[in-house]
């Protein structure tokens, strides 16, 4: 690539591009049509299977607010459980990474972060998934922004373990539906009540980082904090958000 391509790119794909370049990697960034945005989009753009990009997921672990980054094939899903179980040594869990501390940390907007090239080194963990293709198209530090490489170069990049921290999709659908049943039958005992309306809560408390719901009860971290002040009408409406969640996950 040469300095005026160079120039002419969005900033945080130009520091990709110069890594990678650093690192003599053959492949440079390539930017897709503007409506590719997510990574069905952007696989269809390049003509790939959804699991050949290798998507950024970026967690926050709470014991010292580093951010930590997950790559995984576009057609799995993290289990955060499996990520904690490697990385939080101390017991402490991993929590939501919202829009600015991705920037701050890693210089990249969500849906651009780069395996590389970030502002402040992340703990990184690489998904073997991703290793049931010869090539992989990662984000270059930019929503449109990608560039080509093999789950090997990946790890020669990044010098990043890697690890199976996907779910696996029976036991997620076993759990979910399991979760469904009792919350269900839950809101059917309830649903003439007015008064002293009870928690959905059924003691599996762990949060979807990509929906950002319990998967045992289907609340938001603010509404299961808000559940013990909140009004009778107030613990109402969190009942009928619940519903409509269950519902959509069965649609």
């Amino acid at each position: 690539m040469c300095g005026a391509e160079l120039v002419s790119l969005p900033e945080g794909v130009q520091r990709v591009a110069a890594e990678l370049q650093a690192k003599g990697h053959p492949h440079s960034p390539v930017m897709l049509d503007g409506a590719a945005r997510t990574a069905q989009q952007a696989a269809d753009a390049l003509g790939i299977a959804l699991g050949q990009i290798a998507k950024s997921i970026i967690f926050r672990r709470k014991s010292d607010d580093a951010a930590v980054l997950v790559i995984t094939a576009g057609d799995q899903r993290v289990d955060e459980r499996k990520v904690e179980a490697l990385v939080c040594p101390d017991g402490k869990r991993l929590g939501r990474a919202d829009a600015e501390f991705v920037k701050t940390r890693t210089g990249f907007s969500i849906g651009g972060v780069s395996p590389l090239a970030h502002a402040t080194p992340p703990v990184t963990l690489i998904d073997q998934s991703l290793f049931r293709f010869e090539e992989v198209w990662a984000a270059a530090g930019h929503p449109h922004g990608v560039f080509r490489l093999s789950p090997q170069e990946l790890v020669t990049l990044t010098g990043a373990p890697v690890a199976d921290v996907a779910v696996d999709p029976v036991q997620e659908q076993v759990a979910q539906q399991r979760a469904i049943f009792l919350v269900a039958a839950r809101a059917r005992e309830i649903r003439g009540e007015t008064e002293n309306l009870p928690s959905p809560c059924i003691s599996v408390c762990r949060m979807d980082a990509v929906r950002g719901w319990c998967e045992g009860c289907f609340r938001t971290r603010d509404e299961i904090a808000g559940w013990s002040g909140a009004t009778d009408a107030g613990k109402r409406a969190v009942w009928t958000l619940i519903e409509q969640r269950m519902a959509a996950l069965q649609a």
